[in-house]
């Protein structure tokens, strides 16, 4: 009986999922008569799993067509966004780039400008290149004040006109970019208009090519219409597993969170539409064979991404060889990979050795993988021979003659251990004029991926400060007190998020095991002896540096954003300053002839040798610290009660406070701020840690430049080191 539409989404999707359920049960092998399978094919996962034996190859195969020929009919499948030229990119979109605006290599926090024609030129010599970035901007940062994700595009570098210069500079290198939408963003500021519309003028203003859908399997409803209504082209591409019934519009999606099968398995929304895009991604592994073998066998994409919310997660010199082996080959032949000449698991000649097909008029091309821990060679693959072709093997960039028996041409080759493989055959006509210079590119290519070493890890190194160059006193500075000179055993905790911990140590399974639980550092420290402010420096003192120093900061973008044009705000005289950088408070401390404390000086300061978890004590005890009631800052002597061992005022909540333990592993770099503040944005785990915090409590602040890096809830104290002689 003929669908009724148009159906709303939620029916379409309810009505998807009845007739993979039936499927899953068993009809479709009635039609099919798949007598030979012996388990059900599992249509409700985003990878069909394959059997075992090549016997069931075959069936298998008929199964899967009986599959999408139903889903298709049922649904009453319509391609119409698939056939328009607008958004015909999508299908050659192979390789994604998951870009942190805050990484060194993107961005020059000294210059203040963007990078992006080198880091796309690196990105050609070590990838093959990029066809699309996506834009990523606020995670891990935001929570830290009530700015929201929208605002971290305002806030970038040059504001929403810088972001919309990093896409023209995209464009005009060949790379597509999209901007990112968070739906989990609810608890900072909210716009005056919905989310969706947000999104959309966010879109028209940046002139992206389309949205990447954050923790989101796809797009929230309205949005499509909404970025319709901004220009054809826009695409939209989803973290989740998008359901079949969504794909007519959405045109791409990644792929994570599952593993593939020995014999690799066919990607389900691939096979459904072949011309949808799909990235495949295991962000904190270190091995990405098993990514690219799913890739390179489902003709899809791969997410490159190696700065991983701060967290240096880089890839091999082997699995970037490989990328750039399949990433030729697939943009040469676009038109095979989105076609409907595809046929997975075609046999072999060769134990643990896989094959898929793909054909077109003149062509056929075989993509390979060796999922065996040892080189294979000798026969893999026997096929029809045919009259006038040619063939060749496209990993090695040269022709192969192969010997014929029988009307099967048997391809006899060599494919690394974990590797790939790739054979053609064709015209001269069909494969191009000019193939034979395709093929002097892959010989080179092949060449130099030989070699391949482990990528190390990027090692973690603190920034010098300028402070650090304060002359000690020899007298007790006013405002501050003594502490004496010791050796102190610290203890540090930080709570596991992606951005990582002060080195190199994340990884995957500890990440997983521990998400959002607090990891403990301990370590020895000989402090010298030190004087520290009493309390934050203030407003009121400043605007006394201004007008001694008369400091003008490089980039001035939020600079004071809460003075009125540079003049105090009324009543808040004696309250912390804020909206002022690493730099702002550097500038400061080196007028008043002081410098930052270091987080050990900080944390001793506040915990004293008794190492109490918050200054006053063990507990958290109302009226001893600003934990927001007032929903902004106070005076900083407004809560005496909750002083530290030395004296030292809002050492818990009120503001986090800039510390001198600035590091750097060259991409990113990061500031350990401590104390906690008023603020915490409510109703995700993935905004960053907010309200007052114990003493022993780091936060790891990815830094960027100024204009982001000023915010409402961060201050700072000093310290001045103290003459013994």
């Amino acid at each position: 009986m003929p669908i009724p539409f148009p159906l709303t989404r939620r029916q379409l999707l309810r009505f998807l999922l009845g007739v993979t359920a039936w499927l899953t049960a068993g009809g479709a092998r009635s039609m099919a008569a798949q007598a030979a399978i012996e388990q059900p094919m599992d249509v409700n996962k985003p990878l069909i799993q394959s059997p075992e034996s090549s016997r069931l190859w075959p069936a298998f195969r008929q199964q899967l067509t009986a599959w999408r020929d139903e889903a298709r009919r049922a649904s009453g499948y319509r391609d119409a966004r698939y056939r328009d030229e607008a958004t015909a990119w999508t299908q050659s979109s192979f390789s994604s780039c998951f870009v942190m605006l805050c990484d060194a290599a993107f961005f020059d926090p000294d210059s203040g400008q963007y990078r992006v024609e080198e880091f796309l030129r690196q990105a050609r010599r070590d990838f093959g290149g990029f066809d699309n970035v996506i834009l990523w901007h606020a995670y891990p940062r935001i929570g830290a004040d009530d700015r929201n994700q929208f605002d971290f595009y305002r806030d970038m570098p040059g504001g929403v006109q810088g972001v919309r210069g990093v896409v023209r500079e995209c464009h005009r290198h060949g790379v597509r970019a999209l901007i990112v939408y968070k739906p989990w963003d609810v608890g900072t500021r909210r716009e005056a208009q919905s989310d969706v519309e947000a999104l959309a003028e966010m879109v028209h203003a940046t002139e992206a090519d389309g949205v990447y859908l954050d923790t989101m399997p796809l797009a929230p409803d309205g949005l499509r219409p909404a970025l319709d209504r901004v220009r054809p082209g826009l695409a939209l591409e989803g973290e989740g597993e998008l359901p079949v019934a969504y794909v007519h519009d959405h045109h791409m999606s990644w792929a994570q969170h599952f593993e593939d099968s020995r014999v690799p398995g066919v990607l389900r929304n691939k096979w459904f539409e072949r011309r949808h895009m799909m990235h495949q991604t295991a962000r904190w592994n270190r091995d990405h064979v098993p990514q690219l073998h799913t890739a390179w066998m489902n003709g899809t994409g791969m997410v490159v991404w190696e700065n991983v919310f701060g967290s240096w997660v880089g890839w091999s010199d082997r699995d970037r060889a490989m990328l750039q082996a399949i990433l030729s080959i697939q943009r040469r032949f676009t038109g095979l990979f989105s076609g409907e000449g595809w046929t997975p698991l075609v046999q072999t000649e060769a134990s643990d050795v896989y094959a898929s097909l793909w054909e077109a008029p003149g062509v056929r091309l075989w993509t390979l993988v060796n999922r065996a821990d040892r080189a294979v060679s000798g026969a893999i693959l026997r096929v029809s021979a045919e009259e006038g072709r040619q063939y060749f093997n496209a990993i090695a960039g040269r022709e192969i003659f192969p010997q014929v028996e029988r009307g099967k041409a048997i391809f006899e080759g060599a494919i690394a251990c974990r590797g790939i493989g790739c054979f053609v055959t064709g015209t001269r006509e069909s494969l191009g004029t000019d193939f034979p210079d395709f093929l002097e590119t892959q010989r080179v290519r092949f060449a130099a991926a030989q070699e391949a070493v482990d990528v190390p890890p990027r090692p973690v190194r603190a920034r010098n400060s300028p402070g650090s160059a304060a002359q000690p006193v020899q007298t007790l500075p006013s405002g501050m007190v003594f502490i004496a000179a010791g050796s102190v055993k610290l203890r540090v905790q930080l709570r596991t998020r992606e951005c990582g911990f002060y080195g190199n140590e994340m990884n995957r399974d500890e990440l997983y095991a521990n998400f959002h639980k607090p990891k403990i550092f301990e370590r020895s420290v000989d402090l010298g002896r030190y004087a520290i402010d009493l309390t934050p420096v203030t407003n009121a003192q400043y605007a006394e540096f201004l007008r001694g120093s008369r400091y003008q900061p490089r980039q001035p973008e939020n600079f004071l954003k809460h003075w009125t044009d540079r003049n105090l705000p009324i009543g808040r005289e004696d309250h912390p300053v804020v909206y002022v950088g690493l730099e702002d408070a550097r500038a400061y401390a080196a007028w008043a002839g002081k410098q930052l404390p270091t987080e050990e000086q900080w944390q001793y300061a506040a915990q004293g040798s008794s190492r109490l978890k918050y200054p006053w004590g063990d507990t958290m005890e109302p009226g001893r610290c600003n934990g927001g009631e007032t929903g902004t800052t106070t005076k900083v002597t407004a809560f005496p009660d909750g002083r530290s061992p030395f004296g030292c005022y809002d050492m818990c909540g009120n503001t986090w406070e800039w510390t001198e333990s600035e590091r750097t592993d060259g991409r990113t770099r990061f500031c350990m701020i401590r104390g906690g503040s008023y603020y915490s944005a409510q109703g995700s785990h993935w905004y960053m840690d907010g309200g007052p915090q114990p003493t022993d409590f780091a936060a790891k602040f990815l830094l960027m430049w100024p204009g982001l890096d000023r915010c409402a809830t961060i201050g700072f104290r000093c310290v001045a080191r103290v003459d013994n002689g």
